[in-house]
């Protein structure tokens, strides 16, 4: 009877639910690759010394593409239909650059390396450097990354194949909506239209009110 008593959740729920999951669970990816960002790669061996290179330094773009998974994060909690759609795409662009470049990085250490170990050891010239190095160790985080990268596309994939379920926000928290007294069309109302997902050619007989 304790089951029979039990509350069952509601579609609403369910869809609020999903929203929060998805929102968080791309927030924590790129929380994570920025994490990945500031260990350590690889290590490279000197003849006189070792110099550990971090992820900002063998793949710099990865902190923006980062970032920019939390921004994306955030602008999802108040995006309607329409923006999330775009906002998914741009999820599976962030997914796939952040694997290619993680990929192009961990496959050319001793180039991505060349500044620090002239700025460590003041030598210069590629062969110069190149001469000096012993030998690469790789840490677990460049692939670590990459599997970062390959979740954050699958993120994306999944935003847009559930993205219409999530719940209508309610008019309580959302922004300030234009609405034309004359019932006459405006740039500013159709765009307010639009980002919720409707149609706003489909208010053209407002007009004759």
């Amino acid at each position: 009877m304790s089951d029979a008593a039990a509350p069952v959740p509601t579609d609403d729920s369910r869809a609020r639910r999903l929203r929060l999951l998805t929102i968080l669970g791309i927030a924590a990816l790129a929380g994570l690759t920025l994490l990945a960002t500031t260990q350590t790669w690889w290590t490279v061996v000197l003849s006189t010394q070792s110099i550990a290179v971090a992820g900002t330094v063998a793949s710099p773009a990865l902190s923006a593409l980062s970032l920019s998974g939390l921004a994306l994060a955030a602008a999802l909690a108040i995006a309607g239909p329409f923006f999330r759609f775009v906002l998914g795409i741009l999820q599976l662009l962030i997914g796939f650059t952040v694997v290619f470049t993680t990929a192009l990085s961990l496959s050319s250490p001793q180039k991505n390396s060349e500044a620090l170990i002239s700025k460590t050891t003041g030598v210069a010239g590629t062969e110069s450097i190149h001469a000096l190095i012993k030998s690469i160790g790789f840490t677990p985080w460049g692939t670590v990354a990459i599997v970062l990268g390959v979740l954050t596309f699958l993120a994306g994939a999944y935003l847009l194949v559930t993205f219409r379920r999530w719940p209508v926000a309610s008019r309580k928290y959302q922004a300030v909506r234009f609405e034309n007294a004359s019932g006459e069309r405006d740039a500013v109302i159709d765009w307010d239209s639009l980002s919720d997902g409707e149609d706003p050619t489909a208010r053209g007989g407002n007009a004759e009110r």
